[in-house]
């Protein structure tokens, strides 16, 4: 039987989990966490040095190289995995509660992917790695060659605040099952739920020094980066810190897998159907109010159906339930910090300053006078020129403008330093399909969008480097060695 666990009885988080134990922090520097819907404090977290992420990669180091992990079988590190998932699924419907105090997603989207996936990816990766071939012998010109896949070795995993607890995981089970050490270091905007999965791990008996995590700012997260016990970065976040680090990782010749940002279009062609796309929003435009990478806020709607479609829009997002994040009617909660409010509010004043018509929002919701909250907002007649459309806003404020053909509509699909989303509605899925084919971006829906956690996700140009999830991306935390045998090996 399923024991449900709180995932947190007090909120403070005032010590960092390294070698399988909590410990107290080298420094003295402190977050304080506030929650998005009210405003008010939520928790306190302590924030790590250089010399708190040393202790990390130290405990990870060992762990790999001196303790048992480094010696598991791949069945030993699922058993391993399943036991891990098994603790944080007891847990996920309070951890999902938390991230939705912490950032203002709605109750609804966090329950799966802040509550269920975690431990979903685990036990996913954990059967991956028993049915995956790590070595296979090749004839060759002098006998044979036994190609292996070892792990990559100690793995940095930088993660943002959006998606805190699934985004985690994309990187920790993959490298887990391939046999790596973990150090995690989550974003202050999150501090307080990434904790939960050193409590799980810790009840599920990973081994000391397999997870370690330690919450810091940008000062001790370079610190990480460069190193030396270090072998990949693993990071999700904005394009800027991404072009960052991966300088950096070149500069050591080190593995990086980026995750970056988006400004994504949704292509509504003459034959599509409003219901469906309107339908399709929620996944595509507003989900995680719209603090979400892959967010399609550029609307490309043929101009036969061009004001029709700005008027459903109109129509949908002043209808948009905006309110308390763990309400399950809520469809749009706050922003996650009053800094990021600020920022959506300045990208408003930017399409209004462009020219562009604001056919709905553009403010504050009058009825809520506390919390990070801002309405849905849709500017119509946009270029695709405007910083509207060509700067991440990650926030619920859509640029739509026409389009005349489906070339048309693909160039300015792809004029756009991102790639990592997008879509096409039409009745007809070959020509969805086709048009998609055309776009450079990672991931594409026809008719809808939707991760699919066993398909490899990630992004093109400003985008990204590397996928994450599927089989694709256990590969990006293994190393190719060739062992060059004799001929009785084959």
């Amino acid at each position: 039987m399923t024991v449900t666990v709180d995932a947190q009885t007090e909120l403070d988080r005032t010590r960092f989990f390294i070698d399988g134990e909590w410990v107290e922090p080298r420094g003295t520097d402190t977050h304080r966490a506030i929650e998005a819907a009210t405003g008010e404090p939520l928790g306190t977290a302590a924030m790590g040095t250089d010399a708190d992420v040393d202790a990390a990669v130290g405990a990870a180091r060992n762990a790999l190289d001196n303790g048992p992990w480094g010696d598991t079988t791949p069945a030993e590190r699922a058993e391993v995995m399943r036991r891990f998932a098994e603790r944080l699924a007891a847990r996920g419907e309070s951890t999902a509660r938390l991230v939705s105090r912490e950032n203002g997603m709605p109750i609804t989207l966090s329950n799966p992917f802040n509550g269920a996936a975690p431990a979903g990816l685990l036990q996913m990766y954990a059967d991956l790695i028993t049915t995956t071939a790590l070595e296979e012998v090749r004839p060759s010109q002098m006998g044979s060659t036994i190609v292996r896949r070892e792990p990559v070795g100690v793995v940095g995993g930088i993660t943002p605040w959006n998606y805190p607890q699934v985004l985690a995981m994309m990187k920790i089970a993959p490298a887990m099952a391939a046999g790596c050490t973990v150090v995690l270091k989550p974003s202050p905007e999150t501090a307080l739920d990434s904790y939960v999965m050193g409590d799980a791990a810790s009840e599920a008996g990973v081994p000391p020094g397999v997870l370690n995590i330690v919450l810091a700012g940008r000062e001790a997260g370079s610190a990480l980066v460069s190193h030396p016990g270090v072998d990949k970065i693993a990071f999700t976040g904005s394009t800027e810190a991404g072009r960052v680090i991966g300088a950096e990782c070149g500069r050591l010749i080190r593995r990086v897998t980026l995750e970056l940002g988006g400004k994504s279009a949704a292509l509504f062609l003459d034959d599509g159907d409003v219901q469906t796309f309107m339908t399709g929003l929620a996944g595509t435009t507003f989900m995680n109010n719209s603090q979400t990478c892959t967010t399609q806020a550029r609307i490309l709607v043929a101009r036969s159906r061009y004001e029709e479609v700005v008027e459903a829009l109109a129509e949908y997002t002043r209808n948009l339930v905006v309110g308390d994040p763990l309400d399950e009617r809520t469809q749009i909660g706050p922003m996650a910090s009053e800094r990021q409010l600020t920022r959506v509010l300045g990208y408003i004043d930017v399409g209004r300053d462009s020219g562009a018509r604001l056919v709905s929002g553009g403010g504050r919701p009058k009825d809520l006078d506390r919390g990070w909250f801002v309405e849905p907002t849709v500017f119509a007649d946009v270029d695709n020129s405007d910083r509207l459309a060509r700067e991440e806003v990650f926030g619920p404020v859509l640029a739509v403008m026409p389009f005349d053909t489906d070339d048309q509509a693909v160039a300015i699909a792809n004029d756009s330093n991102y790639g990592l989303g997008g879509s096409v509605f039409t009745a007809d899925e070959e020509r969805g399909i086709g048009i998609a084919r055309r776009i450079r971006t990672g991931t594409i829906g026809v008719n809808y969008y939707a991760l699919d956690l066993g398909a490899p996700f990630g992004g093109m140009k400003d985008s990204g480097l590397g996928r994450e999830l599927g089989p694709e991306a256990l590969n990006s935390y293994l190393e190719y060695k060739s062992i060059y045998a004799s001929a009785d090996r084959l």
